[in-house]
């Protein structure tokens, strides 16, 4: 037991060290090479796994030697609303495009970083900005003693964000802040799973495959382009990751939520519904035995046990509504996340915009989540990689039931 236990803490260490590196790199929709670069490199690593880009540059995984079952897929998206140099005016300012969702008072004399291509983080601050016609226009003044000689178009610019880091709360919670969960949480949490589904030779047996894609954050560019491609192949169930706006009704630390659908759409409901059997054979409830000892040790059990959630979470559109529009089984397996998008005290600020205020304080702040539904989440995609399969038809549970109780009219 203790051997098994040191085997479990060790694996959940690495798999948090993968989570803090990748959630700390930087990309942004169409400049996501960061980010490919890091998946090239952990492929390369791996005699078993083969990674291949389609047209737009979607990231494929595949392992060696799969069988020819129609795939199980992961997929998650690699960018995250940031800015792209559009050109250098002079030393002190540049142009940059913002791609994604945020809302205009966060924009108000925000510090940003830029990550050049030789290596140089110079600091900035927005000077100006536009709305959105996709993309916001924006104008980035340098700090003072700070030049932009090296600051070159199609570089990145992010919010000015610590790197990735794991913290305990008062309340006992380990969470992860981070500048980009969105959706990096989740692009760690699939190569952690497929990392055990390979060693045990469930990927290869199960055709279990990674997508990675591109753009998302501009409307679902590289997951349409995929879909229209032929990049997933016909008869493919896809497993949409994503970090979604938490709300009341879907706290962090209440495990990974099975997400029925989102403001688009419903998604394939056998699918989600095998994913969500899968999830409720994964709970479990510990009994304590007496003693301090067993009970200490017991309350440690419980503080990792699997839990789950079932939402709708219609607050925003995820990819799975688009593989679904395209023909596509898929749901979706989403991490609740606070601070959306890097836009602290949300919930006032979209309050006060939407009353029509002038003045509307908005922090940027650092995405975060709950590590335990980082970790469960893991745990889901290893099951279903493994037992994933339909769930019964509705109707015949419906009809099950029926029988079972038609007596109640006699």
């Amino acid at each position: 037991m203790e051997q098994a236990n040191q085997s479990d803490d060790q694996s959940r260490r690495r798999r948090e060290r993968v989570l803090c590196a990748v959630a700390s790199i930087p990309t942004a929709a169409g400049r996501e090479h960061a980010v490919i670069d890091w998946l090239e490199a952990w492929a390369q690593q791996r005699q078993d796994v083969e990674l291949t880009r389609d047209a737009l540059g979607n990231i494929v995984m595949q392992p060696v030697g799969a069988c020819d079952a129609s795939p199980i897929v992961f997929a998650a998206h690699l960018d995250h609303p940031a800015f792209v140099v559009e050109k250098r005016e002079n030393a002190d300012l540049v142009h940059a495009q913002f791609r994604g969702g945020v809302m205009t008072p966060y924009f108000k004399d925000a510090r940003v970083v830029i990550h050049t291509s030789g290596g140089e983080r110079p600091g900035a601050v927005v000077q100006t900005v536009a709305d959105p016609d996709p993309h916001r226009a924006c104008v980035l003044r340098a700090d003072a003693d700070v030049r932009f000689d090296a600051v070159a178009p199609g570089d990145i610019a992010t919010w000015d964000l610590p790197a990735a880091r794991i913290a305990t709360n008062d309340a006992g919670d380990r969470l992860l802040d981070a500048p980009a969960c969105d959706d990096l949480a989740t692009v760690a949490a699939a190569l952690c799973a497929y990392e055990t589904l390979l060693e045990t030779g469930t990927a290869r047996q199960r055709n279990v495959q990674l997508l990675f894609t591109r753009a998302e954050e501009v409307g679902f560019v590289g997951a349409i382009g995929a879909c229209k491609s032929g990049t997933i192949p016909p008869g493919a169930r896809i497993l949409a990751l994503e970090n979604s706006r938490s709300f009341a009704d879907s706290p962090l630390g209440a495990g990974p939520i099975v997400r029925v659908g989102d403001r688009m759409s419903v998604f394939s409901p056998v699918l989600t519904a095998s994913v969500a059997k899968v999830a409720q054979g994964l709970t479990e409830k510990a009994d304590c035995a007496p003693g301090e000892a067993a009970r200490e040790a017991c309350e440690a059990s419980k503080q990792r046990a699997f839990r789950f959630q079932r939402k709708l979470m219609a607050g925003g559109v995820c990819e799975a509504s688009a593989y679904c529009a395209f023909g596509y089984e898929a749901t979706c397996v989403c991490l609740p996340l606070e601070n959306y998008h890097n836009m602290g005290d949300v919930d006032a600020v979209e309050s006060r915009v939407k009353s029509g205020a002038t003045a509307v304080a908005a922090p940027i702040a650092p995405e975060r989540i709950h590590v335990e539904d980082y970790h469960n989440l893991v745990t889901l995609l290893i099951a279903c990689g493994e037992t994933l399969d339909s769930a019964p038809p509705l109707v015949d549970r419906l009809t099950k039931m029926y029988e079972d109780r038609k007596g109640v009219l006699m």
